[in-house]
């Protein structure tokens, strides 16, 4: 699957307030004052428009990034598909309570329930291109982390990245599906020729390709001060890893500043690509309250 241009995208909610009305005000304080966020979209210096889609709460905790294929106007369809779908999903979820409580489970019930939203929205983008010869074989990447009780759910098709500052530690936690990262993995190529392969836009997973999808998501702890990172390819494919992590380090005080650093790096050293990221610093505890854990949990199952 070849990649196509892109979109500007936006927070997709402009009444998140109003749709947030069954949602545990403590939970959300919480969370708002223990996560802060930033994000930037920009269509490059080469393409004329933007398809990547962003969205971003800090309140809910969650974080999404699409980054859309497939021409024109098709690529910002599937991309802004993907992003209000599973906004809409993920918060009515949050703000579902359950009357009955049962102890926690471990995250493989979390799991269960982010892949299914995000196959939902998978089915959603095919039908749309199904139904329309213009939007016919759109597709679009994804990268999505939920913050919940002192942890991070991240789910992830395609090669749009997630990536964590630290201390002095950064690396990607995500692992590219892509036609590059098995050509790596199967010592084909090596990491120096696949900075100069012709390749790199070839996916091997999408939302919207087919009626279903593989969804990858794995579970990880969060403590104060990690900075995590959300981008599409455009920026890891114009600046370098090393670089990313200069700028976290020396800006992540001011997550503004750092989200535009990055995007000027960006354009640059060429912005081929349309460029998005979403910063997420953790700057205190959110374990949830109790009882309001083991409602949501009972709501999943």
């Amino acid at each position: 699957m070849s990649r196509g241009s892109r979109r500007p995208a936006e927070n997709l909610w402009g009444k998140a307030d109003s749709r947030r009305m069954y949602f545990d005000r403590r939970c959300a304080v919480r969370l708002a004052e223990a996560l802060e966020i930033a994000t930037r979209t920009d269509p490059g210096m080469i393409r004329s428009h933007n398809e990547d889609a962003i969205y971003a709460d800090a309140a809910l905790g969650v974080a999404i990034l699409a980054d859309g294929m497939g021409g024109y106007s098709a690529g910002e369809v599937a991309s802004g598909l993907a992003t209000t779908h599973l906004a809409e999903d993920m918060a009515r979820l949050i703000n579902s309570q359950a009357a009955q409580e049962r102890a926690p489970s471990d995250a493989s019930m979390v799991k269960e329930r982010i892949v299914n939203e995000v196959r939902a929205a998978n089915l959603a983008i095919f039908s749309a291109a199904q139904s329309c010869s213009h939007y016919a074989g759109m597709g679009t990447t994804l990268v999505m982390a939920w913050f919940y009780n002192n942890r991070m759910s991240v789910a992830h098709v395609g090669d749009s990245r997630l990536y964590r500052l630290r201390g002095e530690c950064f690396e990607q936690l995500t692992r590219d599906h892509s036609l590059l990262q098995e050509q790596l993995d199967n010592g084909i190529i090596t990491a120096e020729q696949a900075r100069h392969a012709e390749n790199r836009n070839l996916v091997t997973r999408a939302l919207g390709v087919d009626p279903d999808v593989e969804v990858e998501v794995h579970d990880y702890d969060v403590r104060p001060g990690d900075i995590v990172l959300l981008c599409s390819d455009g920026l890891n494919e114009m600046v370098e890893d090393h670089d990313i992590a200069v700028t976290l380090r020396t800006l992540g005080g001011n997550l503004a500043l750092a989200a535009d650093h990055l995007v000027h790096m960006t354009n640059a050293n060429g912005g081929r690509d349309n460029v998005s990221v979403i910063l997420v610093k953790v700057v205190g505890d959110f374990a949830s309250p109790k009882g309001w854990w083991q409602r949501l949990l009972a709501h999943l199952k």
